[in-house]
């Protein structure tokens, strides 16, 4: 697939906003401006982040979009991600981008879908958040008390479940993708648009994060703790991490280590009922 250059890439010009529709998607308290010259794409984007949209933000991050035909095939499932010098590449069948490490700004070449977008977001956000000490988890979240816990766990363990048992109390940030970022010593979660199986995005809001419980369905439930080794081990399994980077993929591993020996981490046995958010708290 051929690529529409971005001088913005080269860092001989800044994107010029000004010159074409351009959105502020905010995840995670950091804001991504997407710009397009295509103004039905423009509206799917409102549609699809509506409630992370904040227009008033200065932007961390940008990317000019370039709406290109669908591929003629399936593209394939699995993203590429890697690096030459500062600027990071992402790639699959649908989509092609670079994003320039020094100047924050890129470009995206894609079909015109919200697919191809959002696992870009998803990349770019991976990496700010590997940078600080923070990730993106398969994992449902949500605030009770003041306080956000994690439910993280393969698919079919029940992450869908503990965020539609959720009670009155409890609100959901998302029951697909969980959000953490690292400031200082402590770790807060938020609320995403990464939606799962409820189709739902999640509350944009954050809280200071209590619990990570990795999930297991048995006939009670129960809290069992959890080694730091193993609950390293588990993290990592679900860390939502796409760049082939060596530098990059120890920081994760040293995260993982520090995140575990500063929050709370146990194995939620559980009945799916909503009898097990007797013991979130």
């Amino acid at each position: 697939m051929g690529a529409v250059l971005s001088p913005a890439v080269s860092g001989a010009t800044p994107i010029d906003a000004s010159q074409c529709g351009s959105i502020n998607v905010e995840i995670g308290g950091i804001s991504v401006r997407l710009v397009t010259k295509d103004p039905g794409f423009c509206y799917m984007i409102e549609q699809r982040y509506a409630g992370f949209l904040n227009s008033l933000a200065q932007p961390d991050y940008e990317f000019a979009l370039h709406i290109a035909p669908p591929p003629a095939e399936a593209p394939e499932e699995d993203a590429r991600v890697f690096r030459n010098g500062r600027v990071w590449h992402f790639e699959r069948g649908d989509f092609r981008a670079e994003w320039d490490a020094r100047t924050r700004q890129g470009w995206v070449r894609q079909s015109p879908n919200p697919y191809s977008i959002d696992t870009v977001l998803r990349i770019a956000h991976s990496l700010v958040l590997a940078d600080e000490g923070g990730f993106l988890l398969h994992a449902a979240s949500a605030v009770r008390n003041e306080r956000a816990f994690l439910f993280a766990g393969i698919s079919g363990a029940g992450k869908t479940t503990m965020a539609r048992l959720a009670p009155p109390d409890a609100t959901v940030l998302t029951d697909e993708i969980s959000y953490v970022r690292r400031s200082g010593p402590h770790y807060r979660a938020y609320g995403t648009p990464f939606a799962g199986e409820l189709a739902r995005v999640g509350a944009n809001m954050s809280a200071p994060l209590d619990t990570l419980f990795f999930l297991v369905q048995g006939p009670v439930n129960r809290i069992e703790p959890i080694s730091q080794i193993a609950a390293a081990r588990e993290l990592l399994r679900h860390t939502l991490f796409f760049a082939h980077d060596p530098e990059m993929v120890k920081q994760v591993f040293h995260s993982a280590i520090e995140f575990v020996s500063r929050v709370k981490v146990a194995r939620l046995i559980f009945t799916p009922d909503v009898r097990a958010w007797e013991l979130v708290r």
